[in-house]
């Protein structure tokens, strides 16, 4: 998403101004929202003083953090593309998808602090809630039915295959 006020830039500054209930949501970028802050937000904009990159550098430095061992210097840097962790707190971005597996020793409990899992299991829209909550309980449970034909417990296989069969006519009838 571009900034609304410049059109130049890509927006990774979101404000929102709820005035008398009236609600409005600015999309800038870093050089808008710091020009606006005088003119369009007053001064509830000025008293939110808001660095994200050195809030996300601080919450990253975790060698402070109780527990966490520090990667030894050959692996503070990425061998794709030279990026170092501590320009990766400054910036609060990473310079390749390689960065990702050269840092993870750092990023997983990082990740565990902030969301406290490691990997992305996703959102479910509420209209389709049920059938996405079908849809993975059949994928489920086929890859059990194969695992009980596999280690020949035919009985178990039989059971599950009538609740695959079960939850399929589900799906048919809506």
């Amino acid at each position: 998403m571009l900034c609304q006020r410049c059109h130049e830039r890509p927006a990774n500054v979101q404000f929102t101004q709820i005035i008398n209930g009236d609600k409005k949501v600015y999309h800038l970028c870093e050089q808008c929202a710091r020009e606006a802050q005088g003119d369009l937000f007053g001064q509830a904009a000025q008293a939110f003083n808001f660095d994200f990159h050195q809030w996300l550098g601080h919450l990253m430095n975790m060698e402070s953090s109780p527990g966490f061992a520090v990667p030894a210097a050959s692996a503070q840097r990425c061998g794709n593309c030279g990026m170092t962790y501590q320009q990766f707190t400054q910036l609060g971005r990473f310079g390749c998808p390689k960065c990702y597996d050269n840092f993870a020793p750092r990023l997983e409990p990082l990740l565990r602090r902030i969301q406290s899992a490691t990997s992305h299991t996703g959102k479910v829209p509420l209209h389709a809630g049920s059938q996405v909550k079908v849809r993975k309980n059949l994928e489920r449970l086929r890859k059990e039915l194969q695992q009980a034909v596999a280690m020949e417990q035919y009985e178990r296989a039989a059971q599950l295959r009538d609740q695959i069969r079960e939850l399929e006519q589900q799906m048919d009838r809506g």
